[in-house]
């Protein structure tokens, strides 16, 4: 179960990453470590394995350095099913996988060949640090500044919600290096060791077995050739990133329904009420049908927008009615799954009770449902409701 189309290449992809996650990662993610925190290095011997896959080295395509150069639309089918069996593992692979996009994309040659095969090996992890105790959606209230002093900048400020926080062997952190709103925003790549930043884990109701953490940078300083492309082009390449890393999103958000469907129909043919199995009364078939229909609808939305993104077509429109809409329907789906196990969903021993927990908060980050519709609105009707 889970696929809309795909080819004969893409569905051994799949399968045969589709098996790995079943024998080794299910154990140690769903029973180990359900709602703890996984040490970095069991992390670090499970993302070795999935490079492998092509997670993380897919969305590159340098191979020289060990990038794939597999198509959006794979590498989300591929993504989905790391989210259908852990969306706290799914976080570290989609955070890797945007981190070497950007290496690849905008570093200069010598970060590149530094820092990049480590991410595609599985061997090192990056943080993205964009949001701010006062910045959130909106990327041009960043005040975290970057002081040029000679051959360095010095940096300070507090960054919040950074996934990958306490895993993170280095940082691509966006800073003001100057007060003009679109054009003073600039990435620096700040290795943890050489450049010493505070990382301090944030306590959530779900996502607990990876971190989510602030990072505190107090007078860093960082050469200024580790800057990420152009000084004052750090605006555009986060709304860039922003777009595609919303159609992840999404597919993280699939991952959730999916497993909460899997979820309920394994319960609901197995649990007998009334002399049958409880799939057999028509009020529950009936949210099985709703479940699986708007699981479908939400993958084809983040399936379109993958293709747009594989295609070099701008899809920020189309990534963002994929996150809202996929983002609501876990929502809904892990409510009803939790619904349809009765009394049994709100135990600990059945994972509906974690995956309502973990659907809570998809619709908020990568800009909230609300953010989406606005994007949305505003690409229709050209009439934007904020700057």
């Amino acid at each position: 179960m889970g696929h809309v189309f795909r080819s004969d290449v893409q569905e051994l992809a799949v399968q045969s990453l589709r098996r790995y996650l079943d024998a080794e990662v299910e154990p140690v993610y769903n029973r180990e470590y359900r709602d703890r925190f996984v040490p970095k290095d069991v992390l670090g011997a499970i993302m070795q394995r999935l490079a492998g896959f092509g997670l993380v080295s897919g969305v590159v395509a340098d191979e020289r350095l060990g990038g794939l150069g597999l198509d959006w639309l794979t590498a989300v089918m591929l993504f989905e099913e790391v989210a259908t069996t852990s969306i706290d593992l799914s976080v570290p692979v989609a955070i890797n996988s945007f981190g070497a996009s950007l290496l690849d994309k905008i570093a200069p040659e010598h970060l590149r060949e530094r820092y990049l095969p480590g991410l595609l090996r599985g061997e090192t992890f990056v943080s993205i640090a964009v949001s701010e105790p006062g910045a959130g959606s909106n990327v041009m209230e960043i005040r975290t500044r970057a002081r040029r002093d000679g051959d360095d900048y010095i940096i300070s400020g507090e960054k919040t919600w950074i996934s990958n926080g306490g895993y993170s062997d280095f940082l691509i952190c966006t800073c003001r290096t100057s007060d003009e709103p679109r054009g003073g925003l600039t990435h620096f790549l700040i290795d943890r060791k050489e450049h010493p930043y505070e990382v301090s884990e944030i306590s959530k109701v779900a996502f607990n077995s990876q971190s989510t953490a602030q990072i505190f940078l107090s007078d860093v300083r960082v050469p200024a050739a580790n800057i990420l492309g152009e000084e004052g082009k750090g605006l555009s390449n986060t709304l860039s990133l922003f777009e595609r890393s919303r159609v992840y999103v999404a597919a993280q958000a699939v991952g959730i329904a999916r497993r909460a469907l899997e979820e309920t129909l394994r319960y609901t043919t197995e649990r007998r009420q009334h002399g049958k199995v409880i799939a057999g009364h028509q009020l529950v078939a009936a949210t099985i049908a709703e479940m699986a229909t708007n699981l479908d609808a939400a993958r084809l939305l983040t399936h379109r927008a993958a293709d747009m993104v594989s295609a070099d077509i701008p899809a920020e429109k189309e990534a963002s009615m994929a996150k809202y809409f996929a983002s609501e329907t876990a929502v809904t789906a892990t409510r009803q799954a939790v619904q349809m196990h009765g009394g049994n969903g709100v135990t600990r021993e059945f994972l509906v009770e974690k995956l309502a927990r973990d659907a809570l908060l998809v619709p908020i980050y990568e800009g909230t449902t609300q953010i989406q519709q606005l994007i949305i609105a505003r690409a229709l009707t050209g009439v934007a409701a904020f700057s």
